[in-house]
């Protein structure tokens, strides 16, 4: 007769043999949350965090939107289109930044730090390069939150921000070069592009990256002649493949670049850097070389620009002559086409917003999200990006380490 060993006995005693209920997923708790749209004060930033459009958005969705008065003009946004779309408009920066979660464009000045309470959530742009220690120290006193939306990456392993606004920049800097080549703003006369039995206008691009891409799009749907360098032949091979036969490309050879330069009517730097300043690639020498009234478009001045010549310029004063070459050196480019760059802005940032309300709160979607946690580097005043924390000599911790002990 069989008789059951006692350590079976127990286990059975304690239930591990009977049936069990199925366990199903606990659904998550949606939050209801204030989102503050404080006006933007960095110089020249035209562009706003949230259309009216996506404030609708999210107001459909049980959220509160406050945005100060006036934060949408520069990109020809009315207070009264954001009162259509069910946002609230406050009259000063103190009342926007009175909720949960900030959303500006440009990173927070240190007097607007100032205006934050603790333990919120900032979701800004970072531009570590243009940043200070003290920066980073304030927002640690204020134990905020911090996400940088140019780091966030999509299921693919993109920058989503980062590609939008590069695509608009290359767009952009095509039709820049094409308003000063004609001869209302005192150029050549040209038309950029080509007509019928008239010899077409030379692109000269430098950089094969997003931008350059979209540049090099741009001046071959016009009837350009284009040609591209890049020192990484990945990168060429990836913009022939792409934009097809009719592109030249070339690595970046400075005898086999400045003859290019030589002839061509438009030179586009788009070069981009991994870190700190982008290589000056064209030396005042070869601009010396150009064409009188050529037109140089430095998209690269963001981190230092890539020709010799170039200087810093802004928007109400953009071009400078230079050896008789019309230099247009404007930083953030996507700022002259503001509206557009604000709805590029806000179709990043409204399914943020939502995935945040849908995963109860900012901490569970980074906790559950790969690609939020790239673009954290700022959680409850902690440090959490370790390339910020060196080069800032401030103390870090390892943000799955932070999370792990927040649940």
């Amino acid at each position: 007769m069989y008789t059951s060993k006692p350590g079976l006995v127990q286990f059975n005693k304690e239930g591990k043999l009977l049936p069990l209920e199925e366990t199903l997923e606990v659904n998550k708790q949606k939050s209801q949350l204030r989102i503050g749209v404080p006006k933007e004060t960095s110089y020249q930033e035209n562009r706003v965090a949230l259309v009216p459009d996506a404030v609708n958005l999210l107001v459909q969705n049980g959220h509160e939107v406050l945005i100060e008065s006036d934060a949408g003009n520069a990109a020809h946004f009315k207070n009264q289109e954001y009162v259509e779309a069910g946002g609230k408009i406050v009259y000063s920066a103190k009342e926007a930044f009175d909720t949960e979660i900030i959303l500006k464009v440009a990173p927070p000045s240190l007097e607007e730090i100032d205006l934050l309470k603790h333990k919120q959530t900032l979701i800004s742009a970072l531009q570590v390069s243009t940043q200070q220690q003290e920066y980073f120290k304030k927002l640690m006193e204020k134990k905020t939150s911090a996400i940088a939306f140019e780091r966030i990456r999509d299921e693919e392993g993109n920058l989503p921000f980062v590609m939008m606004m590069s695509e608009i920049a290359g767009n952009t800097s095509i039709l820049v070069a094409a308003e000063y080549l004609s001869n209302v703003n005192e150029g050549k006369g040209l038309m950029l592009g080509g007509v019928t039995g008239i010899t077409p206008t030379e692109v000269v691009i430098i950089g094969a990256g997003i931008v350059g891409k979209f540049a090099a799009r741009a001046a071959i749907g016009l009837g350009a002649h284009v040609k591209v360098f890049d020192s990484s032949l990945y990168k060429l091979r990836r913009i022939q493949n792409s934009l097809g036969s009719r592109l030249y490309t070339s690595i970046i050879h400075p005898r086999i670049l400045s003859k290019a330069l030589k002839t061509s009517d438009v030179a586009i730097g788009c070069l981009s850097s991994e870190n700190g300043r982008t290589p000056v690639v064209v030396t005042e020498e070869m601009v010396g070389q150009m064409k009188y009234d050529s037109v140089i478009v430095d998209v690269s001045i963001d981190h230092g620009g890539c020709f010799e010549t170039s200087t810093v310029t802004n928007h109400n004063d953009p071009v400078y002559r230079k050896y008789g070459v019309i230099h247009y050196c404007v930083p953030n480019i996507a700022s002259r086409v503001a509206r557009t760059a604000s709805y590029a802005l806000s179709n990043i940032l409204s399914p943020l917003i939502l995935s945040i309300g849908d995963e109860g709160g900012v901490a569970n979607l980074v906790k559950n999200s790969y690609g939020i946690r790239q673009g954290v580097y700022l959680h409850n005043g902690t440090i959490s990006n370790k390339h910020i924390g060196e080069y800032f000599n401030l103390p870090y911790k390892d943000l799955d380490l932070l999370m792990a002990a927040t649940f």
